[in-house]
């Protein structure tokens, strides 16, 4: 029995196999359509895909021409070849702007860019760019069903450029260079006011001041120290139960000290 079921999926296989290869190489436009339609139906999308890229361009103009664009651009989205995808998408929802489907293919496409947005510690451009598309989708279509999605994933690119932008601030930091770990953070604090690292920005900032000061020559110290001491304070005000406070507050007495010693002298 079972050798029977297995001979006949082995046949169907085979069945299905050479009817692809023959409307691969057929001239008949009709016999691709059909076919291409059932594969995706079966979500064949490859085979689908290779049969769309033939006929498109002999349907376009053509009432069928707005199904085979919408599918061509589908089997890329499911094949993974997200930018094509987009091209594709993009192209429908300016050729159809009244179809039912317009909608979907406008998320699609902004989706598509979502997943050529980078790891956020390479250049962010693409990330950039696929922000903008989602935003253009939010604002397009401010009742769609795909508007929490879209909304969730802003949010996720988002955190890539603050998280780029962070660990730039944090790297000035680390390779002692702290002016600009201190500027680098007032203007990650300033872009991203709501970030979620601002807990961690903040107490960076007040240890690259730290450091600054307790470095430096004597008649920039005392400027540098309250500059420090007011970083501090930001910290304190903003998170007083931060996890940093235990490694913060020796540093802020630290500095407290030098700072009363140059007011006795004066």
């Amino acid at each position: 029995m079972k050798r029977g079921l297995y001979i006949l999926l082995i046949s169907v296989l085979f069945m299905s196999c050479n009817d692809f290869q023959r409307a691969l190489k057929s001239e008949d436009t009709a016999e691709k359509f059909k076919l291409a339609s059932e594969l995706y139906e079966a979500e064949k999308w490859n085979k689908s895909y290779r049969l769309l890229d033939q006929i498109l361009p002999s349907y376009r103009g053509k009432p069928q021409a707005e199904k085979l664009t919408f599918m061509h651009a589908m089997c890329s989205y499911k094949l993974k070849d997200y930018y094509i995808a987009s091209y594709h998408f993009d192209k429908f929802t300016d050729a159809y702007p009244n179809s039912e489907k317009v909608e979907e293919a406008a998320f699609l496409a902004a989706k598509g860019y979502y997943f050529g947005s980078p790891v956020y510690s390479k250049e962010q451009k693409e990330t950039i760019e696929a922000i903008e598309k989602l935003q253009l989708f939010i604002n397009a279509y401010p009742n769609s069903e795909h508007l929490t999605e879209a909304n969730k994933l802003v949010k996720e690119l988002d955190f890539k450029l603050e998280k780029k932008a962070f660990e730039i601030a944090k790297q000035y930091d680390l390779i002692k260079d702290y002016k600009a770990s201190i500027s680098s953070f007032n203007n990650f604090l300033l872009e991203f006011p709501g970030t979620v690292l601002r807990n961690d920005a903040l107490f960076y900032r007040f240890d690259a001041a730290y450091n600054l000061a307790v470095l430096s020559v004597d008649y920039l110290k005392e400027e540098r120290i309250t500059d420090a001491l007011g970083f501090y304070q930001s910290l304190k005000k903003a998170f007083p139960d931060s996890e940093y406070m235990e490694l913060a507050t020796p540093m802020q007495q630290e500095l407290q000290d030098q700072l009363n010693t140059f007011n006795t002298k004066s």
